[in-house]
């Protein structure tokens, strides 16, 4: 019988002597330095395609023009790169590998101008801790060059007994690679890295890969995005032993030239040029991304901030979303996009890996990046290619009675496979798929009354906009983050994506606030007053700190406008307001505002006076003005509506009124839409009831204005649908299952 020996794993103990065990505090010991350094380099080099781009960055950095890169089973086993940089002094060597050793950072503030790839100097540090390396290096005023290894951070020697100080060597390298670098540049310079047994000493990460293939697909991956950067540089990369190349660009190639050599032809003939600039967000950014003649099941996205390549899932989705209108369903597009941010704008010390930046204004950026893709899209994309299929491979082809009565000969060169077949005419598209986005159609609110029908334009507004000198601040308040995170995991991807790719059909009825919307072969009733709520309350926390304002002249008494509230409160006479002080309500809630008046002028540009006048509220959308006729509500309920006493509990509350106020009314029915109505006497009280009438005709068409023009092109803009509007988006009708229905009829 084999005893398993318990004293390398966990074993259960009994109640008793848990608790005992437990009476004892373990104490807190400093981990060994070489533990800590191996946990460092477990999180910078994850696998072999982390090590190499470390390596690629490097390299780049150091002035290279020419990149040889050899990999052998996926670079577990041998991962070589060589370039024709400036090289590393002698002097250099000991300290090269250890951590925290760089020649591009001297200070932290460094950080907030940092345009290197790399600046922590633990790149090379972590890959000593978990491979064998060795580096042979030789700079311009150097006679030869320079052979090192390196084993934990420290210089090792090649074989054991022997002196671990560099070894001097021939400057070509070690390899064959190395040598015809040597013989074909023009530079006295050479810098060769080579990492030997990746995770060596790591077992459970080695065993965690799963074939070398793919390994090696990340490491052309990486080494592709590189090549389409870095203009001007040379990259090959091919696998150890192997003659053929993996990926070969020249030096002096093109961005579309290297996309056409590594995605593909049928990428680079359909590529555009875009570029975009802003200096309020102090931002530039240009790339190539496809049209719609080319889609794919996914994205391809080749992403760098400040010339280092990240990801950003938020761009991402917003690129996507961006080409919804453009590409059928299921399609996606090819972009390469290189955004140059002002440095002090941006964190790059957020990720191990330098994988993801952080970086101010987010939102703004990428909406104005998409704006110009869009914008370039819709001037290219006047005519679109569809491959078809003119007749089936087994199909025979037709012969005419004409070419029957030619000769057997003509007859024989007609049956010959080689002979194309002629051009059919294409399928019929089935009407159950069409989708209607022509705006220039009929809406449906050109078949009701016409006190509530739309306009085909938008009217000029009237209202003044007054451009600020004030600078955008970003807003760094946890509890603001909070809060936008709270919506961000509330939201429902699939309404999302109707409303971002929704086509609006008309306002049906503006007492009850309901409009419809198409979205694909679907037709949906919306309640927009709903969904205006969830939009402005996300435009508040998407502006937070930089709002406009809307400014009254003169300005206004807050205690006489709670008054007015406090009146229409006292008149209505609800149970559950039985106790309630309405004589000091006005006072103690002008007090409030008066108390917090620098807080709120900051944050939300609501100023009040200490006087207790109202200068001015928040603007959240231009072309849009809220009615003035809910101003005496919306103060009231400042008051006891708004929590003052807990930041993220007061912003929430208050954003949450500040959205009720901007959402559209709920619009009385006018007479002549009203039962049993009749204008038999035309004395003094109906004509007061027709100019009533005219005024909120005028209200309806100003507000299905409104609608079609300013509101729900900005929810199809940036509006995140959260599971809460399910209540308030019902479909009813399918095009789909009405040919269903008609086809059983």
């Amino acid at each position: 019988m084999e005893v398993d020996d318990t004293t390398s794993r966990g074993t259960k103990r009994k109640a008793e002597e848990s608790s005992i065990a437990s009476q004892a505090p373990k104490r807190i010991k400093a981990l060994d330095q070489d533990v800590v350094n191996k946990i460092a380099a477990g999180e910078i080099i994850v696998a072999p395609v982390h090590a190499l781009k470390e390596l690629i960055e490097n390299a780049v950095d150091a002035g290279s023009t020419s990149l040889e890169i050899v990999v052998k089973d996926g670079g577990l086993k041998f991962l070589q790169i060589t370039d024709n940089g400036h090289g590393i002094n002698k002097d250099d060597l000991p300290i090269l590998c250890e951590r925290f050793t760089t020649s591009k950072l001297k200070a932290f503030e460094d950080l907030s101008s940092i345009g290197t790839y790399g600046f922590r100097g633990e790149a090379l540090a972590s890959i000593s801790h978990i491979a064998h390396l060795t580096i042979t290096t030789k700079t311009a005023d150097s006679s030869c060059a320079w052979r090192a290894h390196y084993a934990d951070g420290k210089l090792a020697p090649a074989k054991p007994g022997k002196s671990a100080d560099p070894k001097p060597t021939a400057g070509r390298g070690g390899t064959q690679i190395t040598v015809s670098l040597a013989k074909k540049s023009s530079f006295n310079l050479l810098n060769e890295t080579q990492v030997e047994d990746l995770f060596y000493n790591v077992l459970s990460r080695q065993k965690a890969f799963r074939s070398p293939s793919e390994e090696y697909a990340k490491i052309l991956d990486v080494v592709g995005r590189y090549a389409v950067h870095c203009t001007g540089v040379a990259f090959s990369c091919k696998k150890h032993g192997d003659s053929a190349m993996g990926i070969s660009t020249p030096s002096n190639a093109s961005t579309v030239d290297c996309i056409r050599q590594i995605h593909g032809s049928a990428v680079a003939n359909e590529l555009i040029n875009f570029e975009v600039s802003d200096d309020k967000w102090g931002f530039k950014a240009s790339g190539w991304t496809t049209n719609a003649n080319y889609h794919v099941k996914k994205t391809t996205i080749l992403l760098f901030i400040n010339h280092r390549s990240v990801e950003s899932s938020a761009i991402k989705k917003a690129i996507e979303q961006t080409y919804s209108a453009f590409l059928r369903k299921g399609g996606h597009p090819f972009i390469y996009l290189s955004l140059d941010i002002d440095p002090q704008r941006v964190d790059v010390n957020v990720h191990p890996t330098k994988r993801e930046v952080n970086f101010l204004n987010e939102d703004e950026i990428i909406e104005s990046i998409c704006a110009e893709i869009s914008t370039r899209l819709s001037q290219v994309d006047t005519s679109r290619t569809f491959t078809t299929q003119s007749l089936l491979p087994s199909a025979k082809v037709p012969v005419s009675s004409s070419s029957k009565s030619q000769s057997g000969r003509s007859n024989s060169i007609q049956s010959k496979p080689s002979q194309k077949p002629p051009p059919s005419a294409p399928a019929r598209p089935y009407e159950n798929n069409l989708v209607r986005t022509d705006p220039q159609l009929r809406k449906i609110t050109s078949m009701l009354p016409p006190s509530i029908s739309n306009p085909s334009t938008p009217a000029p507004s009237s209202t003044t906009y007054l451009s600020s000198r004030k600078t955008p601040t970003a807003c760094c308040l946890t509890t603001v983050k909070h809060l936008r995170a709270a919506v961000r995991e509330s939201m429902h991807a699939h309404l999302t994506e109707v409303f971002a790719s929704h086509t609006y059909v008309g306002l049906v009825d503006p007492c009850r606030r309901i409009a419809t919307i198409q979205g694909g072969v679907k037709l949906f009733l919306v309640d927009y007053g709903m969904v205006c709520n969830e939009y402005f309350y996300q435009l508040g926390l998407t502006d937070f700190g930089n709002f406009g304002a809307i400014r009254f002249e003169p300005p206004l008494n807050v205690m006489a406008l709670i008054t007015m509230d406090v009146q229409r409160e006292k008149a209505l006479g609800k149970p559950e307001d039985e106790g309630v002080p309405w004589n000091d309500v006005s006072r103690m809630v002008t007090n409030q505002l008066v108390d917090r008046r620098a807080m709120l002028l900051e944050y939300f540009n609501f100023d009040v006076s200490p006087e207790g006048e109202l200068v001015s509220i928040p603007l959240l959308m231009r072309g849009y003005t809220p009615s003035l006729a809910k101003l005496p509500r919306f103060l009231m309920r400042l008051g006891p509506c708004v929590d003052w006493l807990n930041e993220e509990n007061c912003f929430h509350t208050f954003l949450s009124e500040l959205a009720s106020f901007y959402t559209p009314e709920q619009l009385p029915a006018g007479r002549n839409e009203k039962d049993g109505q009749g204008d038999a006497h035309m004395d003094e009280e109906s004509n007061d009831k027709a100019d009533s009438d005219t005024t909120l005709d005028a209200r309806k068409e100003e507000m299905a204005r409104v609608l079609e023009h300013v509101l729900f092109p900005a929810f199809k803009a940036r509006l995140v649908a959260t599971k809460g509007l399910l209540r308030g988006v019902i479909e009813v009708a399918n095009l789909k299952r009405l040919y269903r229905v008609f086809e059983r009829c």
